[in-house]
């Protein structure tokens, strides 16, 4: 019986965590059967022992590796100093280039009475497919914005021509609908666009310290028009001015938009959209939070909706249609900042949509 469920299989340095806390000790034959590289620390930050995947890793062969320390195995000063937080009980990540083009994740868990267990999980092929992935998505959307922006054009000049044409109330209608749907397309292109950068890293933030209330208070005026037409209050909770976070003006207000919009949408006429800013559940986090009064989000798919391309109940009526890009675009840009992003819902009693960002001064 395989020591790994199907589940497991696909993240295997999950299933190591749960070896290396259920296990003790490993036995070689165990170590060398993982699919992983792994690594034992001692006190003095020297390698005891290593495994055949470790070695193929690190290209050398696992037995030159025992008796080297840290650096003189990985040359990256980052990697020791990660390893001494294990000598608090902490543990940690960091992603390196090793020689060859080679890139590995190198996990830190503690590892007593020894030092620490390093986990070297090598993601070359991963990052190269996700290279190539967004370098086709970049392509696309390129190639496809000059022709939907040409429509847009096309069709706004033709109903300009037939406002002072007699014409069937239909050709009206139809060529209005052409032009709702193209700007469908042009947001989906500029949100792969978007996200394309943002997984790639291509996209600088630019942090300083903003005042969590002053993000609530944008948000809710540059959507407020949109909130009239659907007849939903905006209510924003006064916070503490001293709740000041760390992160990219811009970046960060997108979320909050992208989100108050989402919530705006989905709420009935004569509901309540509430914004709030407090501080986090951990140190030295600040959470906003958007709460709306909508149908709620059922339990099976929290899990999943910030995947991309992802929507909830594709059988819904869904006003303004939706890309499925935005909650994932927020993800990747809240955890950019080193911080999460979270909803709670139950069906029929709206949903609270929460983001935790480091603050300026934890």
């Amino acid at each position: 019986m395989s020591i790994w469920s199907a589940r497991e299989a696909r993240t295997p340095a999950s299933a190591v965590d749960r070896i290396l806390r259920d296990v003790e000790p490993l036995s070689p034959d165990l170590m060398d059967g993982l699919p992983v590289g792994l690594l034992r620390i001692l006190r003095d930050r020297r390698i005891a022992e290593a495994n055949d995947a470790a070695g193929t890793i690190l290209g050398r062969p696992a037995a030159a590796l025992v008796g080297r320390s840290v650096m003189e195995a990985f040359l990256d000063h980052r990697l020791d100093d990660l390893v001494g937080t294990a000598a608090a009980g902490g543990s940690g990540s960091l992603e390196l280039d090793l020689p060859a083009d080679r890139r590995v994740i190198v996990r830190v868990r503690p590892a007593p009475p020894s030092l620490a267990w390093l986990v070297l999980e090598d993601v070359t092929e991963l990052r190269r497919l996700q290279r190539i992935r967004a370098e086709f998505i970049d392509n696309l959307a390129h190639e496809l914005r000059t022709p939907l922006t040409t429509i847009r054009l096309l069709t706004e000049r033709v109903a300009d021509e037939l406002a002072g044409v007699e014409v069937p109330e239909r050709v009206r209608e139809r060529i209005g609908t052409i032009d709702v749907e193209t700007g469908h397309l042009v947001q989906m292109v500029n949100e792969l666009l978007d996200l394309a950068r943002i997984e790639q890293a291509a996209t600088r933030l630019d942090l300083e310290d903003l005042p969590a209330l002053g993000l609530l208070t944008d948000a809710a005026r540059r959507l407020a028009p949109f909130a009239e037409r659907q007849g939903v209050r905006i209510d924003l909770i006064p916070a503490d001015a001293s709740l000041v976070l760390r992160g990219d003006r811009d970046r960060l207000g997108q979320v909050i938009v992208n989100l108050l919009h989402n919530a705006l949408k989905f709420s009935p006429a004569g509901g309540t959209v509430t914004l709030r800013a407090e501080a986090g559940a951990e140190g030295g986090m600040v959470a906003l939070s958007i709460r709306d009064e909508g149908p709620g989000i059922p339990r099976a798919d929290q899990v999943r909706i910030f995947e991309r391309f992802y929507k909830v109940d594709r059988a819904r009526p869904r006003t303004g249609g939706g890309t499925g890009l935005g909650l994932s675009i927020a993800r990747h840009i809240v955890e950019g900042h080193g911080g999460r992003i979270s909803v709670s819902s139950v069906e029929g009693e709206g949903a609270t949509f929460r983001v935790e960002i480091p603050a300026a001064n934890p």
